[in-house]
């Protein structure tokens, strides 16, 4: 068998495996592509090779072959919104529009998958076994985010994840306390705080991160559970308006809710920013497009999208790697000056 240290330093290719191997290129692209017609103890020398070599396959290339036009799935999962929560939330537009210019240098489709949280499971356990180029989990729990990477290794995640998983993800945590911590300089001492869904792995951190700003304020938690959709901002901040008719302030996790709670605020005959200061999560159209625009800690969801589309490009993603973004304080009219 051919050495490995006489190879070449760029990325080696199934001809070069077939060569150390001792074997036909047929061969070791029958032994690659788990294709039978190998008999031993010739897929052991081919596996043995690109142990070697560090050979990975070229996935766009490998799914062309088989007839199957290379794609990157895109998988979000709801947490009960009803239908229609894909198309009206503009965190998965931004996926797409990461995604995209990325995509349009191959020649690769994309795949976006709404998953209801009852069925996820199974649908997810069928779309891994269809993969080609990998996937990128948009929005998933650890638990499911875990079952997934163990069938399909090119995976990604863009919110927080089980340890194994690789992803990008962005510092909720830390923007959540940026925004507490903003709103207490400008003397709101009543900041209260709408929570997105419980399972939602994001809102999970987005709640420790108020949680954590206002215990090291001295602060009291004044807190509703929202759905990351304006309906549910709206409701909340009715509540949180009647219980505690003196809020100052309030942290939202996501634009689209607070947007909703400015509704609800305007409603109940106070102003934004005089009588109650409001600050957002994720920058989002939702942000801009609000009544006053929204100050709101910058999620940089194109930036992320497009990271882990460039990963499964290049390969399988090491288990356990991460990548992080930081989270940004963009000042509108929904606070004071």
């Amino acid at each position: 068998m051919e050495s490995a240290g006489t190879m070449s330093r760029i990325q080696p290719t199934i001809a070069d495996v077939a060569r150390v191997a001792g074997v036909s290129r047929a061969t070791a692209s029958r032994v690659i592509n788990d294709e039978p017609g190998a008999s031993e103890p010739l897929p052991e020398r081919v596996r043995a090779a690109v142990a070697e070599l560090g050979y990975q396959p070229n996935e766009i290339a490998r799914a062309l072959a088989t007839g199957r036009r290379p794609a990157v799935d895109v998988i979000a999962v709801s947490y009960g919104a009803g239908t229609g929560w894909l198309g009206t939330h503009p965190y998965f537009s931004r996926v797409l529009a990461g995604m995209m210019p990325v995509l349009e240098s191959v020649n690769a489709q994309l795949r976006l998958h709404a998953v209801g949280h009852e069925n996820a499971a199974k649908e997810i356990e069928e779309i891994a076994a269809n993969a080609t180029l990998g996937a990128i989990l948009a929005d998933i729990t650890p638990a499911l985010a875990t079952r997934f990477y163990r069938r399909c290794r090119r995976t990604v995640s863009m919110v927080p994840t089980a340890t194994a998983v690789p992803g990008v993800q962005a510092d909720n945590v830390g923007g959540a306390e940026t925004a507490v911590s903003r709103l207490h300089e400008l003397g709101c001492r009543r900041i209260a705080a709408i929570h997105g869904p419980a399972l939602n792995p994001c809102a999970i951190d987005r709640r420790a991160g108020y949680l954590r700003a206002v215990q090291h304020l001295g602060l009291t938690d004044l807190s509703s559970d929202g759905d990351f959709h304006r309906d549910g901002g709206y409701r909340a901040a009715q509540r949180l308006l009647v219980q505690h008719p003196d809020i100052d302030a309030m942290f939202i996790a996501c634009d689209l809710m607070a947007a909703g709670a400015v509704q609800a605020i305007t409603a109940s005959g106070r102003r934004v920013p005089d009588d109650v200061s409001v600050i957002g999560f994720d920058d989002s159209i939702a942000a801009v497009c609000a009544n006053p625009p929204l100050t709101t800690m910058r999620l940089p969801v194109e930036e992320m999208a497009a990271a882990a589309t460039r990963l499964l490009l290049d390969g399988s993603p090491e288990s356990g790697y991460r990548q992080r973004f930081p989270v940004q304080l963009v000042v509108r009219e929904s606070t004071r000056k």
